[in-house]
């Protein structure tokens, strides 16, 4: 699905409490080019194959290429990934 064949269920992590919320059911989405992604991602989790999470500020390992962090931040996240 999506394009990219998985093996069993993928976890996909997201840092946007709003992507979370907006892959319910029950939302409601405003723009053509959202809401056919949107119908496209429900698809997958009701089919089994991701399961959408919010992934918490601390631990969101992304940051150190996204974002400009102060040292002792980045040093905690790269510690994080060398454990």
């Amino acid at each position: 699905m999506l394009g990219v064949p998985i093996n069993g269920k993928c976890a996909v992590f997201c840092d946007n409490g709003s992507v979370v919320t907006n892959i319910k059911p029950e939302s409601m989405l405003k723009k053509k080019h959202t809401a056919i992604n949107f119908h496209q991602v429900q698809e997958t989790i009701a089919a089994g194959t991701i399961k959408v999470s919010k992934e918490h500020r601390l631990t969101n390992l992304a940051d150190i290429l996204t974002k400009p962090l102060a040292r002792p931040r980045l040093r905690e996240l790269v510690q994080y990934i060398l454990r």
